[in-house]
């Protein structure tokens, strides 16, 4: 049986036929890992073992240690299935920015790849999971379901989706935040390029509703470390504005606004008791996926 590679580049997963695939990789590389890390405990069903019982099914028996100790056990498993997630993912046209340095994956397609591989994961636990796409508006919108059904339904969507209008990150969010019945657990994927104070206000519907909110702020590495050097043209994908400029010219002062636009999204989820990671374009997946499944944990 062929390993599954761990830890994988995401611009080797955009070599890859499909986004089922591509989630499924991700996912059972991550899992297959578990055992091995301090993580081995997370989103595993298995609880603990307990004395066999007639009645019991014994596809539950643990054979191996019947062998040991001649006495019959079964694996006790936890009810995880009143779990109800919704992964929310901006589509708006800033995402679709990729970086001269990293061509083959821009931001929409890491959320995207993100977005995936938390729904197989999560379904795979036996939770039910739903998707939305927005950008000034909600375009798709899967409800939670732990059907399986559900997985197709949700890497479809993804395989077409495609960066188009400006952001507006708080109309979308709040008429979602009004909308949702139940309070679950709600991921937000997005490069959070907008008001910050409106993002806040939105974040902060969700958590007045009762939903535990987790962010995955996208960012490519040279939106963070501007290594341009020749004079150059910037266009703005979603307002349509251009300059022609010497990057040496506002390199100091671009890094000081991008650090102050961190800091203050960094503060304000945590003010809102809103979880927040920073997952640049080139970092493997596998660290958002013990980002969602520690904070998972906790709040259970």
């Amino acid at each position: 049986m062929t390993e599954v590679p761990r830890f994988l580049d995401p611009r080797t997963l955009s070599s890859l036929s499909s986004m089922e695939m591509r989630a499924r990789i991700v996912v059972e590389g991550f899992v297959s890992g578990l055992h091995k890390s301090p993580y081995r405990g997370f989103g595993v069903e298995f609880v603990e073992y307990r004395q066999y019982t007639p009645g019991d099914d014994i596809r539950h028996v643990d054979w191996k240690a019947v062998a040991r100790s001649d006495r019959y056990y079964v694996k006790e498993y936890e009810d995880e299935t009143n779990l109800q997630c919704v992964i929310i993912l901006d589509r708006s046209a800033s995402m679709g920015y990729g970086g001269q340095r990293n061509p083959a994956l821009d931001k929409l397609e890491y959320g995207s790849y993100l977005a995936a591989s938390l729904a197989y994961l999560i379904l795979r636990q036996g939770d039910g999971v739903g998707l939305v796409t927005f950008d000034q508006v909600v375009h798709n919108y899967l409800p939670p379901s732990s059907k399986n059904t559900q997985w197709l339904a949700i890497h479809s969507t993804l395989d077409e989706l495609r960066a188009d209008e400006g952001t507006d990150l708080g109309r979308p969010l709040h008429e979602l935040a009004e909308s949702m019945p139940r309070r679950g657990f709600v991921i937000l994927i997005s490069d959070l390029i907008d008001d910050v104070e409106q993002m806040m206000n939105a974040l902060m519907h969700f958590r007045f509703k009762g939903h535990e909110v987790l962010v995955f702020h996208i960012v490519d590495r040279e939106e963070l470390t501007f290594p341009f050097s020749e004079t150059a043209r910037f266009d703005d994908p979603e307002t349509g504005e251009r300059i022609t400029v010497a990057p040496s010219a506002i390199r100091a002062d671009y890094l000081a606004a991008v650090e102050e636009f961190m800091e203050s999204i960094r503060t304000g989820c945590a003010k809102i008791q809103v979880d927040y990671e920073r997952m640049e374009t080139d970092r493997p997946l596998d660290f958002a996926l013990y980002s969602y499944l520690s904070r998972r944990m906790v709040k259970r």
